[in-house]
């Protein structure tokens, strides 16, 4: 198995780059490190972006897949998970790594009865785009073709993205382990960012994943 030359670090739907920073400086490889932030958070460069800032989903994918240069890990929180799993997609020849947390994947989980954030959020964030609350993807029939070993930290007390969310991608992801951790809630990678730091670096570090039966 490759290891990244590069560790790409994709925030929530905040935006906010220095999110994953703890867990980044945390990690023991010595892979370079790219932490992204997306426009409505004020962060994102011209070169990121385009100058009108994200008119779609497919802005943040192509933000993304501009750093899969070479051999990389994308590590994603949230809403990054979706955009992931879409530079995943896109990009697999990279890609040596994939670590989700606390995100849907861009599968369906209606039905599993998460916690609705959008009203609230969209109500504090007025610069937050209307385009990224309605977005609705079912990526689960392309799962299968992703064979990057896959880690997937959830918490026991999220709503947003309960348990199930992630069982869910557990059984769509042919190469995945999952962890949950105890009182994490949806900020998981802040609030425990030492133990998700140590399941990433041991993912890292650690052996492809069998595929499941």
């Amino acid at each position: 198995m490759r290891a990244p030359g590069k560790l790409i670090f994709l925030p929530g739907v905040g935006g906010n780059p220095a999110f994953w920073q703890p867990v980044s400086d945390a990690l023991p490889q010595p892979a370079a490190r790219v932490l992204l932030g997306w426009p409505w958070f004020g962060v994102a460069s011209p070169a990121d972006l385009p100058a009108t800032g994200a008119r779609g989903l497919q802005d943040l994918v192509d933000a993304t897949t501009v750093h899969m240069d070479r051999p990389c890990a994308l590590i994603a929180q949230s809403m990054g998970g979706v955009v992931a799993m879409l530079a995943a997609l896109e990009r697999p020849e990279w890609l040596t790594h994939l670590v989700l947390v606390v995100t849907s994947g861009g599968v369906p989980i209606d039905d599993l009865h998460p916690e609705d954030w959008r009203p609230g959020f969209m109500r504090s964030h007025p610069a937050f785009p209307q385009w990224m609350a309605d977005v609705r993807l079912d990526l689960s029939a392309r799962l299968s073709s992703v064979h990057a070993p896959t880690l997937l930290l959830w918490g026991d007390a999220d709503a947003i993205s309960p348990v199930a969310v992630g069982q869910r991608l557990s059984g769509l992801l042919p190469h995945s382990q999952m962890h949950v951790l105890a009182g994490g809630g949806h900020d998981l990678a802040a609030t425990h960012a030492d133990a998700v730091a140590a399941h990433i670096a041991d993912h890292l570090q650690g052996a492809p994943q069998r595929p499941k039966a």
